[in-house]
C-alpha cells in the first residue's frame, strides 16, 4: 500500500537529493512505516500525518524533495528489510532504539523519549500488572513491540495484535482485560470520550525507551541528513511545536 505525502511527478528509479545524499526515488524521501500509530502516524482526511511525519518532513524539505510514505509491516524493521532491498530510504515508526535492531539497522540520534503504560477496562479492575497476575486476567501487547518484549519479561505471555488498532479493538471486545503499550499511544485513545468512559489508565512503566529513525547499515549522509534536522528543531523550537501538535504538553525534562 502506497501513501504518497504531498506527492508531485519526478522520474522513477534512484536519484540524488540535495547534499548529495542518495535516495531511491528521485525527487522523494520514501519512508517506511506501520499504520496506524497515533499520534506518530495514522491517515486522517485521506493524508497520512502525525509527529514522526512532521520531523521526517522537515528532513525532506532539507534535501528539496518531498516525503513518500509506504506502509509495511512492522516486524521488517527489525531486520532492516525493506531497506536492503532498496524500497524505503528510511523507517518511521514510532520504533525503539535497541542493541538487537542496532545489529542491521543504524539509528538517528533519539528524537522521543518513550515509556510504556497499562491500559485496561474498567470493569477489569486492574490498574496494574500484578493485578493482572494474581486476578488471572488477560494481557495484550502488539507484537514485535517493546511492549511485549517488556511483558514477556515479566513472566507473561501476551496475547499479540498485529497493530495499535488491533491491540484497542481486542480490549473493546473483551479478548483482553488489560494491554502493555507506548504510553503516547494511550494518551491519544483516551482523549476519546468513548474510549475514557470504558478503559483506565494503569501504571506507568519506565524503561529508559528512546525512539530513532533507522536507515540502512552504511548509510551515513542520510543518518546525518536526519539528525541534523532533529537538532535544529529542538534548537529553534519547531520540535516543541510540533510535539504540542501532536502529542499534547511537554514534559518538563523536554521544555
Amino acid at each position: 500500500m502506497f501513501l504518497a505525502v504531498g506527492c508531485s511527478s519526478s522520474d522513477d528509479g534512484p536519484g540524488t537529493a540535495a547534499g548529495g545524499v542518495p535516495v531511491v526515488e528521485k525527487g522523494r524521501l520514501t519512508t517506511c512505516t506501520h499504520l496506524p500509530y497515533p499520534p506518530f502516524q495514522f491517515e486522517q482526511g485521506g493524508k497520512v500525518v502525525g509527529f514522526d511525519v512532521a520531523l521526517i518532513d522537515l528532513v525532506a524539505k532539507n534535501l528539496k524533495v518531498e516525503q513518500k510514505i509506504l506502509d509495511t509491516p512492522f516486524e521488517t524493521f527489525k531486520t532492516g528489510a525493506f531497506l536492503n532491498s532498496g524500497e524505503c530510504d528510511l523507517a518511521a515508526a514510532g520504533m525503539t532504539i535497541t542493541d538487537e535492531r542496532k545489529k542491521n539497522v543504524d539509528f538517528s540520534v533519539p528524537y522521543f523519549d518513550a515509556t510504556q503504560a497499562l491500559l485496561a477496562t474498567k470493569k477489569s479492575g486492574v490498574t496494574s500488572l500484578d493485578d493482572v497476575k494474581s486476578q488471572k486476567k488477560k494481557l495484550g501487547a502488539q507484537a514485535e513491540t517493546t511492549g511485549e518484549s517488556y511483558a514477556k519479561d515479566q513472566g507473561f505471555d501476551p496475547v499479540a495484535f498485529e497493530s495499535s488498532d488491533a491491540v484497542l479493538n481486542g480490549l473493546r471486545t473483551g479478548q483482553v482485560d488489560a494491554v502493555v503499550i507506548d504510553y503516547p499511544v494511550v494518551q491519544g485513545w483516551l482523549k476519546d470520550k468513548a474510549n475514557a468512559e470504558q478503559f483506565v489508565l494503569g501504571q506507568n512503566i519506565e524503561t529508559g525507551e528512546q525512539y530513532g529513525f533507522s536507515v540502512k547499515k552504511g548509510n551515513d549522509k542520510l543518518r546525518a541528513a536526519i539528525d541534523k534536522a532533529i537538532k535544529d528543531a529542538r534548537a529553534d523550537g519547531t520540535y516543541d511545536k510540533l510535539y504540542k501538535q501532536w502529542i499534547g504538553p511537554l514534559p518538563k525534562a523536554q521544555s
